[in-house]
């Protein structure tokens, strides 16, 4: 840590806690631009299906920086799938997988894991290691795909970890089972964005957690769009949730989607499916 910083606030005040989201914030350097209107994730015409099953059928949608799509439907109406294209875990039948510009479905191997490194997945239940302490847990991107030396790992661990509201003294030795619900999933946010990913996907990342919990999930996702504008995707069923944190949503059902446009257009539907999957 530089001097600079040793002569700053003191650890654990308000005002450290912001000159750290400042510096998370100026390091990605996510200030909105003109440029930022471009989706910076987009599915056009993609079609995919598992044997005679299809599954998704002509998706287009997308979602630029600073935005937040939210994908809602029922069970089993490919929600879940679309990130797993995006990350390239699928391949699609037709259509284009676009991630920064670049069909991922179609780039070499090598060129869509250093794609998938400008992502940060937030999967549903958290998939900690169990095994593992939340610093570990979350230090594990770091080991895995830079250089960096201990000391800058455990700084930027201890930065995150800030950023999502948890006190690492507090967490750092903890293992995931002592952990309530919702620090679980904070945990899992700063994992993240550890390494700094543009795009940042969400799949059910309110699920299973209680309505005051849920509600600081949502808050968080809003915190992450408006200080680091990253890109979000989030999956979910949940429409409460969705209103609060989306900038466009699109519903889908049978592998289409029946709707697309702001949380507030939503609402304002007379499509009967939309009325009735609303409550």
């Amino acid at each position: 840590m530089s001097d600079q910083r040793s002569a700053g606030p003191a650890p654990g005040t308000e005002a450290f806690d912001a000159e750290l989201r400042e510096e998370i914030r100026r390091e990605l350097g996510m200030i909105a631009r003109d440029s930022d209107k471009q989706d910076i994730v987009e599915l056009r015409d993609v079609w995919l299906s598992f044997g005679d099953h299809p599954v998704l059928r002509g998706i287009s949608l997308g979602v630029a920086r600073g935005g937040t799509l939210c994908i809602l439907g029922g069970s089993g109406v490919g929600k879940s799938t679309i990130l797993r294209l995006m990350l390239r875990l699928l391949l699609p039948d037709r259509g284009e997988v676009m991630i920064e510009g670049r069909d991922i479905s179609a780039v070499s191997r090598l060129d869509a894991l250093a794609l998938r490194e400008r992502m940060g997945m937030v999967f549903q239940g958290s998939a900690l290691f169990d095994s593992l302490s939340v610093f570990d847990n979350v230090a594990f991107p770091m080991y895995e795909h830079t250089s960096l030396t201990e000391e800058e790992i455990r700084e930027r661990v201890q930065e995150v970890l800030t950023f999502v509201d948890l006190r690492p003294d507090e967490v750092l030795r903890l293992l995931p089972s002592e952990l309530s619900g919702g620090m679980r999933k904070r945990v899992a946010v700063a994992r993240a964005i550890v390494h700094k990913p543009p795009i940042l996907l969400f799949d059910e990342p309110t699920s299973g957690l209680d309505p005051i919990t849920t509600r600081k999930i949502d808050e968080l996702i809003l915190k992450l769009r408006r200080e680091l504008h990253v890109c979000a995707v989030v999956v979910t069923h949940d429409v409460r949730s969705a209103s609060r944190i989306a900038t466009e949503t699109a519903l889908l059902r049978d592998g289409e989607i029946i709707f697309r446009g702001t949380p507030e257009e939503m609402h304002a539907s007379n499509d009967r499916y939309v009325r009735d999957f609303r409550g």
